[in-house]
């Protein structure tokens, strides 16, 4: 197909999470949508991932009718508990909070690409690589290249950059991104039959070491560690051991040795948390394009499911063009702004790999012994409150008597000795 002046409304530059659900949102709408993807496998799929989507994006995997193909899957419904050593393990019981899912990529990725595939409106450009934006100042297309070096336009609207962290779209644009270092490195496996079993996650805040462990179909679990970057050269020096030692050690550590390792042991020593203003004239960020902050939350797939949906519904209205389309992009920018930025300033400042500090140990101590704290505390966590939610009154009240509670407490202790 050569395509024309016209021929599509958006055109999206990745066909991984962000990008297929912007396409099938943006064609449930009635637009008519060229997906662009380099890989020409329709059963590609992203490796390093936490896969972990919070809860706060259920709501979109439901409108996108993905959740029954999950569940269909063997999809984990997660939930997930916390240790500090601050206050032991934290965590509400299952169905004291929405669920999220936790699924593979591998499985992920092809049943997604294929539900927006199928979208009538879509065409998924399958080996296709964007190699420049069309237009003077504001995009009016993409220029694509397939595998024999042939190039041609794809002209639309809109261009929506999904194209992850290291988006080429905003290096075309330009959009620069602003740069927080990450204080932390990063190793994960899959393990098959990972016992004690069970289907809620465990994240283990060590102080400043991080670790967790992500249930998902089919009895796998990811593992993974994250020391601190004073810990390098002992990982370098011995890296299966060192990550075997690591999680061995954890309190109520998973049971390693009954389990099978099903997977080559994947690092990543440099992940920067990324923030880019999300849209300009003609051209929006999704996804990691727009924000990449510290995996050890578990963020990255439900954000790009959920910016996508902001940016669809913020758009998709607008689309003939013009200024109409550009005040469009400015809502959904600023969208973006009020709902992620305060996770993402929050999220980075912790991925510093600074300690934590006394008001956070504070916090930790608190939620373990007050049911209302903790469910503030879990809004926060699955990122479907604001950080300010921590900020409310009624939530400082609380913590503010848990800290005179816990001072009389050792008071009456000291007494007694």
């Amino acid at each position: 197909m050569s395509a024309h002046a016209g021929d599509f409304d958006v055109a999206i530059v990745g066909a991984s999470i962000a990008g297929c659900t912007a396409a099938r949102l943006f064609a449930l709408r009635g637009a008519r949508v060229a997906l662009i993807e380099r890989q020409p496998a329709l059963d590609a799929y992203k490796t390093v991932c936490t896969h972990f989507i919070q809860s706060s994006a259920t709501p979109t995997i439901e409108k996108l009718g993905l959740a029954p193909l999950l569940d269909a899957r063997g999809a984990v419904h997660n939930s997930i508990d916390m240790w500090t050593r601050y206050s032991g393990w934290v965590g509400l019981s299952d169905g004291e909070a929405p669920y999220g899912y936790s699924i593979t990529r591998r499985t992920l990725d092809p049943i997604l690409r294929k539900l927006a595939a199928d979208t009538p409106g879509v065409e998924l450009m399958a080996g296709q690589t964007a190699v420049g934006l069309v237009g003077n100042g504001r995009p009016v297309g993409v220029r694509i290249e397939d595998r024999a070096r042939t190039q041609r336009e794809v002209s639309s609207r809109l261009v929506v950059a999904a194209d992850g962290r290291d988006s080429k779209l905003a290096r075309l644009a330009p959009v620069p991104g602003r740069v927080k270092p990450h204080g932390r490195f990063f190793y994960f496996a899959y393990w098959r039959g990972l016992r004690p079993f069970t289907t809620r996650s465990r994240v283990w805040l060590l102080d400043p070491d991080c670790a967790y462990t992500f249930p998902m179909e089919d009895d796998l679990t990811v593992a993974l560690v994250a020391p601190h970057r004073d810990r390098l050269p002992e990982f370098r020096s011995d890296l299966h051991g060192s990550y075997r030692r690591m999680l061995s050690s954890l309190p109520d550590a998973p049971r390693l040795g009954t389990a099978s390792l099903e997977s080559k042991l994947l690092g990543k020593l440099e992940l920067p948390n990324v923030f880019r203003r999300a849209a300009r004239p003609g051209l929006a960020f999704v996804g990691d394009a727009a924000m990449s902050a510290d995996p050890v939350w578990g963020v990255g797939c439900g954000w790009a499911l959920q910016s996508a949906d902001w940016l669809v519904e913020e758009t998709a209205d607008a689309l003939g063009g013009g200024s109409e389309l550009d005040a469009a992009l400015e809502r959904y920018q600023r969208v973006h702004r009020r709902r992620l930025l305060p996770h993402y300033l929050m999220t980075s400042d912790f991925a510093s790999g600074r300690p934590i500090n006394p008001l956070e140990g504070r916090l930790f101590r608190a939620v373990a012994r007050d049911t209302v704290l903790r469910r503030a505390f879990e809004q926060v966590g699955s990122r479907r409150r604001s950080p300010a939610r921590l900020l409310d009154p009624r939530v400082l009240v609380r913590l503010t008597a848990r800290k005179t509670d816990a001072l009389s407490d050792r008071r009456r202790s000291a007494a007694a000795a």
